[in-house]
């Protein structure tokens, strides 16, 4: 064992062996557990603007743990992102006391059913107290998992720290960037790159940069929680491979990669000469030509990222890349407005901490009820499918989350999940949350762009392909293809301007072109014929204009204009 692996093993065991058993402990007693987290989180917040509004005093009288859910859900009605925007804006105008004691130090921004993002609030107590702690039990869990995982370097790749700021100068940008950027000194001295990296405005630029570091070490960890960026960094590899072979025999970074100037120079103050591992990287070209990370890592211990939902269609695209030896752990359910869980096995199961958020669930078959029944964290049934709501110390209080989850076997006593699917309405290829109101206004202001009116429209998440098909019946059926491909040019415009994390995804390659179809005359009334003759009740018949529906998908393919 090398002294830095001895130095972060017997460091992280510490810190991270506290907090697991703290972890372990609440998870043997969930429904009191989840009690304790929701005074604790009231009694922070009980003197804030939206505490008084909402009486916590009174709920916090309550003198056991039902009267404390039962008087929660009566003074706090479920909210999204919008209900809580109002407390936000005043956040990120200068007030304090609005959601919480004080105000964010930083804002997470991530795609909302609008075109203005979320903005999520970080409070100090979350970020130092529950990110914290629940980072120290990751790491510690990776080495119960693989114990030679810190031999290596580590290959990490986050957000930029600071995207911008709030109208009262607080930052906003990225929780992981954050988390990387405050990591022990000797778990950075691990990081195959700076963090300037992600600073890099151009995305082929930054694979490039990645890759040229990353694949001069030997990683023996590599944590990206979208499994794209696997199947992208592999591509910059295979177009850039002797281009990086030559930048590190010289210890030079390409001037044809377009970077910030100052990005450049800090950068190649990382770099050296490495004839040696220049040497080794051209043998394996000559070996095998198309060179894979179990080639050029065949040390790599651990993969983490994401395995459940739509994700999982991007695992085939690198299934025999990596060393048989490696643990591809799944990265858990997570989110920029709550870290759900971890993930602390071989499976996809998410272990929730209960003593750090508290949780809520409506049954999947009682989504459409105008008032479903809530279930508490020990009441989730294995194998049934449910909606979950987080109360945070953050600000979010009921907070829907817009996800179909499972629940899986129990981690002591208390339940896990895993991530099924948004919810109707809300598709999502590799992070995008593309809201089917964002999509029917594109449209429409595609139509004024280009005066081409639709008689109807609906969009279908194309999993395999990594993009989106759009279908569109034309008032005017004899609009042309070319017509058509250019009215789709003007929606992913508009779609661009309405979700960032759409236009983050398609900057970054990972989400590609859509695909343009034009529909014959009375398509929808066509659809529906058939749907109703299959068996749809014609009083229920409703039709989502953004999905992720193959059977209704194939429906629409066959009502297409050749």
């Amino acid at each position: 064992m090398n002294t830095a692996m001895l130095k972060a093993n017997f460091l992280l065991g510490m810190a991270g062996g506290i907090q697991y058993r703290a972890l372990v402990k609440a998870s043997e007693s969930p429904r009191s557990a989840s009690a304790q987290t929701l005074r604790a989180i009231l009694e922070y917040t009980k003197d804030s603007v939206y505490g008084k509004e909402h009486n916590f005093d009174k709920v916090l009288a309550a003198t056991s743990d039902d009267e404390l859910f039962k008087l929660y859900a009566e003074n706090v009605k479920p909210n999204d992102y919008e209900d809580l925007r109002p407390y936000v804006e005043r956040h990120k105008h200068g007030e304090e006391n609005i959601l919480f004691p004080g105000k964010p130090v930083l804002y997470a921004t991530t795609s909302g059913s609008t075109a203005e993002p979320k903005w999520i609030p970080i409070t100090e107590t979350y970020l130092k107290t529950v990110y914290g702690k629940m980072t120290k039990v990751w790491l510690y869990n990776f080495i119960q998992n693989r114990k030679k995982v810190f031999s290596g370097k580590i290959l990490s790749i986050v957000g930029k720290v600071i995207e911008g700021y709030a109208p009262d100068g607080t930052v906003f940008g990225s929780v992981s960037g954050v988390t990387q950027r405050d990591a022990p000194g000797f778990v950075k001295a691990l990081y195959t790159n700076p963090q300037c990296v992600y600073s890099i405005a151009d995305y082929n630029a930054r694979y490039y940069v990645l890759m040229r570091m990353g694949i001069e070490q030997d990683v023996t960890l590599l944590v990206t929680a979208n499994p794209s960026t696997i199947v992208e960094l592999q591509n910059n590899v295979n177009r850039f491979y002797d281009e990086y072979v030559e930048d590190i025999e010289k210890g030079t970074l390409s001037a044809k990669v377009q970077i910030d100037p100052e990005i450049r120079k800090e950068l190649e103050a990382c770099l050296k000469p490495n004839p040696e591992r220049a040497a080794e990287l051209r043998a394996l070209k000559a070996k095998y030509g198309n060179v894979l990370p179990k080639h050029y890592w065949p040390n790599i211990q651990i993969l983490n990222t994401w395995k459940c939902g739509n994700t999982r269609v991007y695992l085939d695209k690198f299934a025999d890349s990596f060393p048989d030896t490696m643990l591809h752990q799944e990265f858990g359910y997570f989110s920029s407005e709550c870290r759900f869980g971890l993930v602390m096995d071989d499976t996809l199961n998410t272990v929730m901490f209960p003593h750090y958020h508290y949780y809520e669930f409506v049954a999947e078959e009682d989504l459409d009820n105008p008032n479903p029944k809530f279930y508490q964290i020990d009441e989730l049934v294995c194998g049934k499918r449910y909606c979950p709501y987080v109360t945070t110390f953050a600000g979010l209080y009921r907070y829907d989350m817009h996800d179909i989850i499972e629940a899986g076997p129990c981690f002591h006593k208390t339940p896990t999940v895993h991530m099924i699917q948004k919810v109707n309405g809300i598709v999502t290829i590799t992070g995008e949350k593309l809201y089917e109101k964002q999509f029917i206004d594109a449209v429409h202001e595609a139509e004024k762009q280009t005066g081409l009116m639709t008689r109807f429209f609906i969009g279908f998440a194309n999993l395999e392909a990594s993009n989106y098909d759009f279908y569109y019946e034309f008032a005017n059926l004899d609009t042309t293809q070319e017509q058509a491909e250019d009215f789709t040019k003007h929606v992913d415009e508009n779609l661009k301007k309405m979700n960032v994390e759409y236009l983050a995804k398609r900057d970054s390659l990972r989400l590609k072109d859509a695909n343009t179809h034009r529909l014959i005359r009375e398509s929808f009334e066509t659809f529906k014929a058939q749907c109703i003759a299959e068996g749809a009740r014609d009083g229920q018949f409703k039709l989502l204009l953004l999905l992720q529906d193959e059977k209704r998908h194939a429906k629409f393919k066959k009502l297409t204009i050749d």
